[in-house]
C-alpha cells in the first residue's frame, strides 16, 4: 500500500524539495513509514527548528520548504516560524496532522489527544492561504495546491492539514501537479512612463528589495544600473542582489547618514521589488528622493506610507528588462562614470572603523563576509551581532545573507543554518548566547546529519540589545542578565568542535579553521567570542543618533 504521507513526498519532490524537515509524532508517524521515501526528512528537536529550517532552505535555494509536524502542540510550536515566513515572503509549505476525520463529525471536535477546534485557524491570519484536507484525494490535491500557491508571485507560507487517519490511509493512484502562476506582464504604456521618468531625472537612485531576488532579476538589476550608472541601495532582503564591490553598489545600510543623504539628494528613487518595510526605512522616516517610482508583482506591497510618482505592478525581471531595452539606446548617462556608491560605502565604512564604539561590530562583520566563500551562507540572528552581519558584512551574491528582519524572530539562526547547510552550501550561523540557548539542542540535529556548518556566539551574558536600550534609558540591568553554559565544553558533550576567542583575536583565522574543519569532515563547529557590542544604526533606538566625530575629529 502506498500511504498518503508517502503520496506528499512524493508531490513535494516533483516541486523540487530535495529534503523536509519535521519532528515525528504518534500522528504523523507515517510520513517516517517504509514507503515514505521519496523526500528525506531531517529529525529535527523541536517543531519550531522544523519551519525555520525549511525557511532557510527556501530563502538559499529558492525552491519551496517543507516542514512536516504533528496535531496540536506539534503545530502550535511551529507557529512562530510559520510568522516568520510570512513576514519575510519565504515559500514554506507546513504539512500538519490534524485529529481523526472520525472525531471530527457534525462540526465538532470531541476531546482527544491533541484536540484544536480550529488548528488552521491559528496559522490562517499568517498564511498566504490554508488548506484542511478531508480525504486521500484531498490531501494530496491540497498539498499540490499549497505548493503552487506558496511559490506564485509574491511568494508566501501555506498551511495543509491532514487528519491523521487520512495521513495514514491508503493513496489513490495519480499525482497532482502544482501549478505556479506567473506575474502579471508589464504593460509597454506603464514601461514607457517609467523611462521617460528616469531620463527625465537628473540622478537616480535604485532601492532594490527582496522582490528582486525572488524574480531572479538580479543580471538586468545591474545592467539597469550600469545603463544608469545609478548607485543601488539594497534592503536587507535584497543584499547581494548587486554584489560587493560592484561600481554602482552601496554596500551599506540606508540608515548610515551618507546613504540617508545619498537617497534624500536624488531626483528620483526607483523602488524594485521592495514593500519598503519599517525596519529598512527606519519606520517609513527615511527620505526617498523628490520622486519616487515603483516596480512590484503584489499591488498590496507598494503606496504604503511612500507617495509614488509611479507604480508599476507586474513581474519584477520582465519590467526592469523592458526597461533596459530603452535605455540601451540612449547614449551615456549623465553624470556617467561619477556614479557614487563607491564614495559612499568607504565614508561609512571609514567613519566607523574609526569610531572605537562601532569598530568593533564592523571587525565581526567583515571578519564574517570575508571568511566565508563565494557560494558560502551567512545566517543571522535577532542578536547584537546579527545586526552588524546583517546590515554590514559584504555579500558577493544573492541567497547569501538569510536574515530573520521579517518578524525579528530570536532564535532563528542555528535552525534556519540546518536549512541553508542542508541545500549544499558551506553556512556560517551568527547568534548571540541568549538566542543559541533557544535553539541549542538542534547543534544534536546538525551533527547527526553531518552538517559542515559553523556557528559562531558572541557571548556578551545575556540579552545585548536589551540591556543596551535600559542603559539608555538610564534604568537598571533588569531581566538581560543571563547564567550561560560553558559552550565549548557543551560544544563538545555534542561532539561539536569549539574554539573560544576574544577581544583583538584573530576572529577571521578562527572562522576560517572552523569553516575548513567542517567541511572536510563534515562535522559542525562552534567558535566563541567574548565581547560586548554595540548596536548598530540599523536598530531602532540608534535610528536618530547623531553621527560621532572619530578620535581625530
Amino acid at each position: 500500500m502506498r500511504s498518503v504521507a508517502a503520496g506528499v513526498l512524493e508531490i513535494l519532490r516533483s516541486a523540487g524539495v530535495e529534503v523536509a524537515f519535521g519532528l515525528p509524532g504518534v500522528h504523523n508517524l507515517a510520513f517516517w513509514g517504509p514507503d515514505a521515501g521519496a523526500v528525506p526528512i531531517v529529525g529535527v528537536r523541536h517543531e519550531q527548528a522544523a519551519g525555520f529550517a525549511a525557511d532557510g532552505y527556501a530563502r538559499v535555494s529558492g525552491r519551496p520548504g517543507a516542514a512536516l509536524v504533528t496535531t496540536g502542540p506539534g503545530a502550535a510550536n511551529a507557529l512562530a516560524a510559520f510568522g516568520e515566513a510570512a513576514a519575510s515572503g519565504s515559500p514554506v509549505v507546513l504539512v500538519a496532522s490534524e485529529v481523526a476525520t472520525r472525531w471530527r463529525g457534525g462540526g465538532r471536535h470531541r476531546p482527544v489527544l491533541h484536540s484544536s477546534r480550529d488548528q488552521a485557524g491559528m496559522f490562517a491570519p499568517l498564511a498566504k492561504q490554508t488548506f484542511t484536507a478531508e480525504d486521500p484525494s484531498g490531501a494530496l490535491e491540497a498539498v499540490a495546491a499549497g505548493l503552487g500557491v506558496a511559490m506564485s508571485p509574491p511568494r508566501g507560507p501555506v498551511y495543509v492539514g491532514i487528519p491523521t487517519d487520512v495521513v495514514s490511509a491508503a493513496a489513490p493512484a495519480g499525482r497532482p501537479e502544482p501549478r505556479v502562476a506567473d506575474a502579471p506582464a508589464p504593460d509597454p504604456a506603464a514601461v514607457g512612463e517609467l523611462a521617460e521618468l528616469v531620463e527625465g531625472s537628473a540622478s537616480v537612485v535604485i532601492w532594490a528589495g527582496g522582490g528582486v531576488v525572488q524574480a531572479g532579476a538580479e543580471d538586468v538589476l545591474r545592467r539597469v544600473a550600469e545603463l544608469l550608472d545609478a548607485p543601488v541601495v539594497t534592503t536587507f532582503a535584497g543584499r547581494g542582489a548587486l554584489p560587493a564591490g560592484h561600481r554602482c553598489a552601496v554596500d551599506a545600510p540606508a540608515h548610515e547618514p551618507e546613504v540617508t543623504r545619498l537617497l534624500a539628494g536624488a531626483d528620483l528613487v526607483v523602488v524594485a521589488g521592495s514593500d519598503l518595510a519599517g525596519m529598512d526605512t527606519a519606520n517609513f522616516s527615511l527620505p526617498l528622493g523628490r520622486r519616487t517610482a515603483m516596480i512590484n508583482c503584489d499591488a498590496a506591497a507598494v503606496d504604503r506610507g511612500y507617495r509614488s510618482e509611479l507604480t508599476v505592478v507586474a513581474d519584477i525581471g520582465a519590467t526592469l528588462e523592458a526597461l533596459a531595452a530603452r535605455l540601451a539606446g540612449r547614449g551615456p548617462a549623465p553624470g556617467a562614470g561619477r556614479c557614487p556608491a563607491a564614495a559612499v560605502t568607504a565614508a561609512v565604512r571609514d567613519r566607523l572603523a574609526s569610531t572605537p564604539l562601532e569598530a568593533e561590530g564592523l571587525r565581526l562583520a567583515e571578519a564574517v563576509g570575508d571568511s566565508v566563500p563565494p557560494d558560502g551562507v551567512v545566517v543571522a540572528d535577532m542578536a547584537v551581532a546579527g545586526y552588524w552581519v546583517g546590515g554590514y558584512s559584504r555579500f558577493r551574491r544573492s541567497r547569501c545573507l538569510v536574515y530573520p528582519v521579517g518578524w525579528g524572530t530570536l532564535g532563528f539562526a542555528l535552525p534556519a543554518a540546518l536549512g541553508a547547510a542542508r541545500s549544499g552550501r558551506p553556512t556560517l550561523a551568527v547568534c548571540g548566547d541568549g538566542g543559541l540557548a533557544m535553539a541549542v539542542g538542534e547543534l544534536a540535529t546538525a551533527v547527526q546529519e553531518r552538517l559542515g556548518l559553523v556557528v559562531v556566539v558572541v557571548d556578551d551574558g545575556g540579552y545585548g540589545m536589551l540591556r543596551f536600550d535600559q542603559a539608555r534609558s538610564g534604568a537598571a540591568a533588569s531581566g538581560v542578565d543571563l547564567v550561560g553554559p560553558d559552550w565549548v565544553a557543551l560544544a563538545g558533550a555534542y561532539g561539536v568542535g569549539a574554539e573560544r576567542v576574544g577581544p583583538g583575536s584573530d576572529l577571521p583565522g578562527a572562522i576560517s579553521r572552523a569553516l575548513e574543519r567542517a567541511g572536510g569532515c563534515c562535522s559542525p563547529q562552534l567558535v566563541v567570542l567574548d565581547a560586548r557590542l554595540r548596536p548598530p544604526r540599523t536598530t531602532s533606538p540608534r535610528w536618530n543618533d547623531p553621527v560621532e566625530p572619530g578620535p581625530d575629529a
